[in-house]
């Protein structure tokens, strides 16, 4: 199951992994449901090699508004904490394990 990052959680979760996905959603985006199998898929494939999970934008607000999330579903990849890639809308499963493996090298 994909992790739940919160406005509590985030800095620390962030720092105690070299690579972390963060999704961006809320329950009332149909794009971001769309992603959510993606998300969990990859959550349980990948979980050796990165962190991957979700931000409630409606929950925490300042994880949010840190980022500058405007639209959503907005993929945050960081690496060491730093934005290394984004996406913003629906992206294939292919192509978001592409980015992750991009951002391990």
């Amino acid at each position: 199951m994909a992790f739940e990052f919160t406005d509590s959680n985030f800095d620390e979760s962030v720092k105690k992994n070299k690579i972390s996905v963060v999704d961006f959603w809320a329950e009332w985006c149909g794009p971001c449901r769309m992603i959510t199998p993606i998300i969990e898929e990859l959550s349980t494939e990948m979980a050796d090699d990165a962190l991957i999970g979700k931000v409630n934008v409606d929950h925490n607000p300042q994880v949010s508004a840190k980022f500058g999330i405007r639209s959503i579903p907005t993929i945050l990849i960081l690496k060491d904490g730093e934005i290394v890639d984004k996406q913003v809308g629906v992206i294939t499963k292919q192509a978001l394990q592409d980015k992750i493996k991009a951002a391990m090298a």
